[in-house]
């Protein structure tokens, strides 16, 4: 079985708002994500992480922040375009690892959602999604409450004929 790793990572700054998009599901909160899409940092993670397994580049790359296409896209449909070149590569994924690193929002009450919403659109069972989240103890520009950011690793395998 041929296997492929992959690596991603996202970072967005953060202000006063009504709410957030992370890991695909919208957390009401006093806060926003500053971003040409929706901002899901989560998911953007994810998408890199997949498309540097397959060799395919990276969001930036695929979905220009200058193409008009793509202002206040929701990062699920991102995702699925993600998906459908991970299948036409010959791969599938095997496992998801996402770690979301913000002072705020709290997103401990919605990891649940977030792994059935990811597991739904990765197409694997939610035993193969893992959503986790961490504070940066008060350092920098996320301890300041100035931004977020997330890590996403995968193992993609060879679809069998």
């Amino acid at each position: 079985m041929k296997l492929r790793i992959g690596h991603g990572f996202d970072a967005h700054r953060i202000e006063a708002g009504e709410g957030v998009h992370l890991g695909g599901v919208h957390i009401p909160c006093a806060w926003r994500i500053i971003a040409h899409s929706d901002g899901d940092a989560m998911i953007h993670a994810l998408c890199d992480a997949l498309l540097g397994a397959i060799g395919g580049g990276d969001i930036g790359k695929l979905f220009p922040d200058t193409d008009a296409r793509f202002k206040g896209i929701d990062s699920r449909r991102l995702l699925a375009e993600v998906m459908r070149r991970v299948r036409e590569a010959g791969y599938g994924v095997v496992n998801a690892d996402l770690t979301l690193i913000a002072q705020v929002p709290r997103v401990s009450p919605h990891t649940q959602a977030m792994r059935e919403t990811l597991a739904a659109d990765l197409g694997v069972d939610i035993a193969c999604v893992n959503v986790k989240a961490t504070t940066n103890e008060g350092m920098g520009h996320i301890g300041r409450k100035e931004g977020i950011a997330a890590h996403a690793v995968v193992l993609l395998a060879q679809a069998a004929c």
